[in-house]
């Protein structure tokens, strides 16, 4: 598959006619929301087998060979060129299709009020095929040591369809937020945790969960070591069942990182005791803070990057959103900015006729507008530019794969580029 960046004056036919496909193709993959009036800076996943380089200033056969895990030789011959060629500025070359490595997948679903909307079901049936985990968010764990449930609906009917494995989330929320209260009764406890347990394994067998996942955050500091031990017992309790057990972990770069959200998480313990782990790392970018990319990926690195030092590489999913942020400029504590899925962000920027641009640092697409009233706008979002950067990010570092928060706002390219870069883990039930 070939990324495309919209230029000016560009449509729909002349980008077609450019990887010799088709116009209704580019739209069926892309699913795209303005097709008679694309954006500068808009990306398309142009569907052809293997893909397009452009050479730049200093590239040669072997490294852009090197760079994109093809052999020279071959990467010459596809283009009947000699391994010595010098390549000119401009030049294009044909990628062949490389070798697919497995990865898994999560997808966290939140059912909000009292009904699940069709939306939101539609499109985690359209996510499950792939998707390794499926993951309604969230089970309420209680003072008392029972269980608030979420709405659930057919995502297990759904999971079972597609071979996901469902993925039971065990928050210490309450009134809808992160308790540390809440996590010290459960930790510490004995009587309480042995009875929460009880409910876990009773509830999971019920709906048919193969995942135990816990998302505890805002332990206190004191119940970090409360929390290894109560993992452990789980696990040891899990693992008759025959299930996994997965934590989210918060986004750390050092082992004594200071903050009521790191305090409570020890790395290396969650490392050696559970199956796998979801690190957190979006969220820089958040609805209460200032316009930024909401998963820049040179913070992303910086927390993968220490967490394999910590963590075997093969235990980790990256968490990773699929969604941006319009704020309203300029920034005031206390304002909120709006959520935007990616077609959204694409179609604001039409009706704004303003060009799509691209930071290079944090890797995401944002672009400013002033909206009816006058006032101004920034929007950050997510691309196939930023997602691919994001998968290539997997590969290097060889871990587990990625884990997104969260499903109901549609980013088609997200899928088509899952698929081309990975063989999805499937599990067999």
């Amino acid at each position: 598959m070939q990324i495309h960046v919209v230029q000016k004056n560009q449509s729909l036919d002349s980008i077609a006619k450019l990887y010799g496909t088709t116009s209704r193709d580019l739209i069926e993959a892309n699913d795209i929301p303005n097709p008679n009036s694309l954006v500068v800076g808009q990306t398309l996943v142009v569907p052809i087998i293997g893909s397009f380089y452009t050479v730049q200033q200093g590239d040669s056969l072997y490294s852009i060979a090197q760079k994109h895990g093809i052999p020279y030789q071959e990467l010459a011959s596809v283009n009947g060129l000699s391994v010595n060629q010098h390549l000119k500025i401009g030049f294009r070359l044909y990628l062949p299709p490389t070798k697919k490595r497995k990865a898994e997948f999560n997808g966290y679903v939140e059912p909000r009020g009292n009904t699940v909307s069709p939306t939101l079901e539609n499109s985690a049936r359209e996510a499950a095929p792939y998707l390794t985990y499926l993951a309604p968010f969230s089970f309420q764990a209680k003072r008392d040591g029972t269980l608030k449930e979420p709405l659930l609906n057919n995502f297990p009917t759904i999971a079972r369809e597609h071979q996901n494995v469902l993925m039971m989330v065990i928050t210490n929320k309450e009134n809808d937020q992160f308790s540390d209260e809440l996590g010290r009764i459960l930790l510490n406890d004995m009587n309480i945790q042995d009875q929460f347990l009880n409910n876990i394994v009773s509830t999971a067998k019920k709906y048919g969960f193969r995942d135990i996942h816990f998302d505890f955050e805002y332990l206190r500091p004191a119940d970090r070591e409360a929390y290894n031990r109560f993992l452990r017992k789980a696990r040891d309790r899990f693992k008759k069942e025959g299930w996994f057990m997965s934590t989210a972990l918060a986004p750390k770069t050092s082992t004594g990182q200071k903050g009521k959200w790191y305090e409570g998480h020890d790395y290396k313990a969650h490392g050696e005791i559970v199956d796998f782990v979801v690190i957190m790392t979006y969220e820089w970018g958040y609805s209460g803070g200032p316009a930024m990319a909401v998963s820049p990926i040179d913070q992303v690195r910086k927390v993968l990057e220490y967490a394999i030092t910590q963590i075997p590489s093969n235990k980790i999913l990256m968490g990773q959103n699929l969604y941006g942020y319009d704020w309203t400029l300029p920034f005031a504590p206390g304002t909120v900015a709006k959520a935007v899925s990616p077609q959204q962000a694409i179609l604001l920027a039409n009706k704004a006729h303003v060009p799509i641009q691209y930071d290079s640092k944090a890797q995401a697409p944002f672009f400013k507008y002033t909206d009816d009233n006058g006032k101004q706008h920034e929007v950050w979002f997510e691309d196939a530019r930023s997602i691919q950067a994001k998968f290539d990010l997997i590969k290097k570092l060889k871990i587990r794969g990625m884990s997104y928060w969260k499903l109901g706002l549609a980013f088609p390219q997200n899928w088509l580029l899952i698929t081309e870069n990975f063989d999805v883990e499937k599990k067999s039930l």
